[in-house]
């Protein structure tokens, strides 16, 4: 058995960002809500565990808190923030309200051992709160304090139970990952087991194990991909692809999708034309929620009637991964819901039985599985595509004018960016188009036209997200290009807005 760190989810919007990290040390991490009972907890058996950050006080009286047994299972705890004022308030300490501080900070280390062990005499650190601790409780040392706080970092090193002020898991932190290292390696003792290799030869077991036939929806995507290949390999032919083109495609995707499946997989694959009814029933709609619901019933109704025609199915297959699941409020943590429409909550009942073998991976770590059981590099890289498709790329009803735009325009961002060898260096690179117009010159004419947004984002696992700094000069290729080739734009709009605030996809 692998061993594992449990992080507890207090609501802290960089929550997963804790077990991104960890993973990164080949030790598995999985992030549960707050309330998780302890019986749970013990069946995990964990090396360690971590609480996040979170929005609340802890003197509050409906603050937040974990089961206060969790702290005689003698396991090595870290609390961050929000988790670093539980621990004061637990052993008797005080927590006030305190001046917010919110940025980078610099923290001066009092003892260099354990947590902080290799970290220097002081580093960057950034802080996001409005509590402190007034009063460090008994048997606690102070390890870390910056200018404003003066138990920046504690510890109980008897107990082995750590807490920090500051956020390691974000890259505002100097050296943060470090000091979760430090805890993880050094202080539980995790051993680094938790390989791709090791989870195919897991996964592959595991679903061998599943009786019935499998219906799994593929769109071409590398985590549908992934998972029929994964799936194929553990049952073979009792698994059945359907793809789906449901009229909100990229450019040539359609066929590009089939082609390569053919050529490329030896698996059962079928594809349904599905242009009209999608696109009949989004007519006139605007609102993005009613949109992506419209969407998740319709790719619903086509999977229904399939396997009613092709058989006896007993299992749904979805390329679910677990940035999803916490997006869709699935986690049950006190985290906001980000996705309505997506594998985990956006399908009707199917009385099937759903099967997710990538439910607990991040998107690099499936590109890491899809390398190992020997899928193609351009699709590895390929990037990723929203389950709505262009609906959620199209601000307000989709048309056949806007799709026109929306493709072709990012068409024209894929090859600008693949000639400036760009195309695999950023997450996500699209055209998403409104119904906002301007006016433009063209030729000695002023003309009415639209804007079309370019967004192209840098990220690890579409959790968070940072607007990518192109060359000047590559911007202003795309732009010409899209108003030269698209005769009913005038404007290009470059969006600068990270994630969070903004998301990925603009609806």
């Amino acid at each position: 058995m692998m061993d594992k760190i449990v992080v507890l989810d207090f609501g802290s919007q960089y929550s997963h960002l804790i077990c991104r990290r960890i993973r990164d040390f080949s030790v598995y991490a999985e992030l549960l809500p707050f309330d998780t009972s302890l019986e749970n907890i013990k069946k995990l058996n964990p090396k360690g565990i971590i609480f996040s950050g979170g929005p609340s006080s802890v003197y509050d009286s409906n603050a937040p808190v974990p089961d206060g047994k969790i702290f005689q299972l003698n396991v090595p705890i870290l609390g961050i923030c929000y988790g670093h004022q539980i621990i004061v308030n637990n052993f008797g300490g005080k927590v006030k309200r305190a001046n917010k501080e919110y940025g980078s900070s610099v923290l001066t280390i009092d003892n260099n051992s354990d947590i902080l062990n290799g970290i220097g005499d002081s580093v960057r650190a950034w802080m996001s709160h409005g509590d402190e601790a007034e009063n460090v409780p008994e048997d606690f040392e102070i390890i870390g304090h910056t200018e404003s706080s003066r138990s920046a970092a504690i510890a109980n090193k008897q107990k082995t139970v750590f807490g920090i002020q500051f956020h390691p898991e974000v890259v505002h932190t100097e050296k943060g990952t470090e000091i979760l290292k430090n805890f993880v390696l050094d202080v539980c003792y995790a051993n680094p087991d938790w390989t791709m290799e090791k989870f195919v030869e897991n996964a592959v077991e595991n679903i061998s194990k599943v009786e019935g036939n499998v219906l799994c929806g593929v769109s071409g995507g590398i985590d549908s991909t992934v998972t029929a290949l994964l799936i194929h390999k553990a049952i073979g032919n009792r698994l059945k692809c359907v793809f789906v083109d449901n009229g909100l495609l990229r450019l040539n995707e359609a066929e590009e999708i089939e082609n390569m499946f053919k050529n490329n997989f030896e698996v059962d694959f079928t594809k349904i034309d599905g242009q009209e009814q999608f696109l009949s029933k989004l007519n006139g709609v605007i609102d993005p929620e009613e949109k992506r619901k419209i969407v998740g019933k319709e790719f619903g109704n086509i999977f229904t009637k399939f396997s009613k025609e092709n058989g006896q199915f007993t299992w749904l297959a979805q390329g679910t991964l677990y940035p999803d699941v916490i997006e869709s409020g699935v986690s049950k943590g006190p985290a906001s819901v980000i996705k309505t429409h997506h594998n985990v909550g956006g399908l009707p009942e199917l009385h099937l039985k759903v099967l997710e073998p990538l439910r607990d991976l991040y998107k690099d770590e499936v590109r890491k599985v899809a390398k190992i059981i020997g899928i193609p590099q351009d699709l590895i890289m390929r990037h990723p595509f929203p389950g709505p498709g262009l609906a959620v790329r199209i601000i307000g009803e989709v048309t056949k004018n806007k799709l026109d735009i929306t493709r072709l325009a990012s068409k024209i961002v894929e090859e600008e960016l693949q000639h400036a060898d760009l195309y695999d260096k950023v997450w996500q690179a699209y055209a998403a188009i409104g119904d906002d117009k301007a006016v433009g010159v063209v030729g000695d004419e002023r003309k009415y036209g639209n804007i079309v947004m370019i967004r192209i984002v840098d990220s690890i696992d579409a959790m968070t997200a940072d607007w990518t700094r192109l060359p000047n000069e590559l911007i202003e290729k795309i732009s010409n290009r899209i108003t030269n080739e698209i005769d009913d734009v005038t404007w290009v709009s470059y969006v600068v807005s990270s994630k969070p605030p903004a998301t990925i996809e603009p609806q």
